[in-house]
């Protein structure tokens, strides 16, 4: 399986809307698409704010 695939075909537009959701809050302009204009440290902003939530939202639900 090729390492940048979704396990879940479904779940694409939600993490697309949950990628861009996170790139707003980090105030970066990610656009549909291509995006490798990003600088790493642009990129690394976004991957981390969605880890971020992604263990907030863990957390949340294990109360």
């Amino acid at each position: 399986m090729n390492r940048n695939s979704t396990m879940v075909p479904e779940a694409k537009e939600a993490m697309n809307r949950f990628k861009m959701e996170a790139a707003n809050e980090v105030g970066v302009n990610l656009k549909q698409g291509y995006n490798g204009d990003l600088t790493s440290k642009q990129a690394g902003s976004i991957g981390g704010q969605m880890v971020k939530k992604m263990i907030q939202s863990y957390e949340e639900n294990m109360k």
